[in-house]
């Protein structure tokens, strides 16, 4: 392959990936009418359309689907591959694209940034912070953060906090109008806070467990959201019963007083927040060093397969 066939592959990509000939011009060092000259000539060779573009936005036609399909994998191996040279030559460097929850974010990520830049400088971290369910892969997500039972099978998966309890809380006032529930039952008859799947769309059915029953109720109330701390800010302010995770923020809020735990004989247990990545994909080196600063440890030769349950 000639060096200006690889050039225009890789801006083709680039353009995909950021879904913008702007920050896709920014991120190659090319003007934007520079980078549509490359795309024409990639295209004029092709034979074909590989880009839909409009004044908002810019897409894959169906043929620029299936190149892209072939290209993404190939330029990932490069990428590692220059990644592990660099390590191995005491250079580590690079991008980390992280999906991570928000609780993750706060209580992992957050309080370990300082020591990770300072031990590996000219690796930049990108991190997003989703509530919903992002499919990792399809986003190009180096790794992405979620509570364990959410995970797919065909993931590698580094266990990063013990098991969480999920607690439903209101606030003083809404339990002063509104009555204290006593079993899940009762919450048919109250304002619910919900959180929204956004892989599917549909609302979470709340999950409760006592003496060995385990029950789901669909609740209803006046806000769904699938970020975390606006869950929580509803609580606070008196809109409803909210279902969070005991870890996320909730220590202080209950100490407090600002919060109150409600149906506490049915809570459950969750398995703990997981950093995890596609089994298809060898971790780089970056993320090898990120997945052990996480955990506060030396390094590890490898991790194990994930598995629901554990």
């Amino acid at each position: 392959m000639r060096g200006a066939e690889f050039a225009e592959l890789k801006a083709f990509a680039a353009v995909v990936e950021r879904a913008s000939f702007a920050r896709a011009a920014e991120h190659l060092g090319l003007s934007p009418s520079a980078l549509s000259q490359t795309i024409r000539l990639l295209e004029a060779r092709m034979g074909a359309r590989l880009l839909n573009r409009t004044t908002r936005s810019v897409a894959p036609t169906p043929t620029g689907d299936l190149l892209y399909a072939r290209l993404a994998p190939l330029f990932r191996d490069m990428a590692d591959a220059v990644a592990e040279a660099s390590a191995a030559a005491g250079q580590m460097r690079g991008k980390l694209r992280i999906n991570t929850l928000g609780m993750a974010a706060r209580q992992v990520i957050a309080p370990r940034l300082g020591r990770f830049h300072r031990a590996h400088p000219d690796v930049q971290l990108d991190i997003v912070v989703d509530d919903g369910l992002s499919d990792i892969v399809a986003g190009r997500f180096d790794a992405g953060i979620r509570v364990g039972g959410r995970l797919e099978k065909d993931m590698i998966a580094v266990r990063l906090t013990p098991d969480i309890h999920m607690i439903a809380v209101a606030s003083r006032d809404y339990l002063a109008r509104r009555g204290v529930p006593q079993s899940p039952d009762d919450l048919h008859h109250h304002a619910c806070i919900n959180w929204r799947l956004q892989a599917d769309g549909s609302a979470y059915r709340w999950e409760f467990e006592q003496a060995g029953k385990r029950v789901e109720v669909a609740v209803d109330g006046p806000l769904v959201t699938n970020h975390s701390d606006l869950g929580v800010a509803a609580a606070l302010q008196g809109l409803g019963i909210a279902y969070v995770f005991e870890r996320d923020q909730m220590d202080e809020h209950l100490r407090q007083g600002r919060l109150v735990q409600v149906l506490a004989d049915w809570s459950v247990t969750r398995p703990g927040l997981f950093l995890y990545y596609s089994n298809r994909r060898h971790p780089s080196p970056a993320l090898a060093a990120l997945i052990d600063c996480l955990l506060d440890r030396e390094p590890l030769a490898s991790e194990r397969p994930f598995q629901a349950g554990h």
